[in-house]
């Protein structure tokens, strides 16, 4: 063994080199052939170019015994963290080394049900990832009971791709619609039934007035029944966008005949509920209408 110890450098140029217990060299150092540090704390093969930890047998380009594998054997790039105690492997995010603080954060792979999950606060779950790429937010339970919400994303065509659940029958809102004038919509739920909730508090209007020509704006709208070209063994009753929008225009959206820069058509879409209002002026002006001849009836046969 030949070797030069200085205050930059130790060059040991042999094919294997042992250093036991604790040792502290400065300056840039350079070991030729295998390393090994205080039997198996760490141990380098030159022979394979692997680099272990806790083991003096490396399968892969960096081990760790039962902890850490960065590449692997057969090629593949990576970073592989496994545990052979209980199948699962997990990383901790932490600021503390006690207690809680030791696990504000844990990204787990759950080997018996080949899923990745998120936890925060102290190790509580809070996203799940499963081995079809569904994905789990909260407690999700299909039963009610629990709060969270699934994107079925791997399901079948029989699944339900968005799903969320509460805990309790009172009214619990699902979801709600936001811009920069603040909510403007809802989702809720009942005991028994769904609400879709669009904003109409008299406190954000102004401006209001009577509609006076309900009937005369119904008989411009032209109900049709028609078939969806992607549907064609359905027939339907419906409205052609175009032609509702010049009646209740904030019942359409989208242009009609638009294309986008490429050409392509961009579809206008109808919010049928939106023609309620309308409806609902036209009846009333119908039964204003009824209840004057009747009264008028009554009087000729009273005569």
């Amino acid at each position: 063994m030949s070797g030069y110890l200085g205050t930059k450098a130790v060059l040991l140029s042999t094919t294997t080199a042992s250093v036991g217990g604790d040792s502290s060299v400065g300056g840039d150092s350079t070991v030729g052939g295998d390393l090994t540090v205080d039997t198996n704390t760490l141990y380098v093969d030159s022979t394979n170019n692997r680099v272990g930890i806790g083991t003096t047998s490396p399968s892969s380009f960096f081990s760790g015994a039962s902890q850490l594998v960065v590449g692997s054997g057969s090629g593949a790039q990576g970073i592989t963290i496994y545990s052979a105690s209980d199948d699962n492997a997990q990383i901790f995010f932490a600021d503390g080394t006690t207690g809680d603080e030791a696990y504000r954060g844990i990204l787990r792979y759950i080997h018996n049900d080949d899923a990745m999950v998120f936890y925060t606060g102290g190790a509580s779950e809070r996203m799940r990832i499963d081995s079809n790429g569904n994905i789990t937010f909260g407690s999700f339970n299909a039963s009610g009971g629990s709060v969270g919400v699934l994107f079925d994303i791997g399901g079948g065509t029989s699944e339900t791709e968005i799903q969320t659940s509460v805990n309790g029958t009172a009214t619990r809102t699902h979801y709600k619609f936001i811009n920069n004038n603040g909510a403007v919509g809802t989702i809720t739920t009942s005991g028994t039934s769904t609400a879709y909730n669009t904003s109409s508090d008299h406190r954000l209007k102004e401006n209001v007035t009577d509609v006076t020509d309900g009937i005369t704006r119904v008989k411009q709208l032209e109900p049709k029944r028609f078939n969806f070209i992607a549907d064609a063994d359905t027939t339907v009753d419906g409205f052609l966008a175009h032609q509702a929008q010049a009646v209740v225009p904030e019942a359409v959206t989208g242009t009609h005949n638009e294309v986008d820069n490429d050409g392509n058509a961009v579809m206008q879409g109808i919010d049928q509920s939106k023609l309620v209002p309308l409806l609902t002026a036209a009846l009333k002006e119908s039964i204003a209408k009824i209840e004057a001849l009747e009264a008028r009836v009554t009087a000729l046969e009273g005569n």
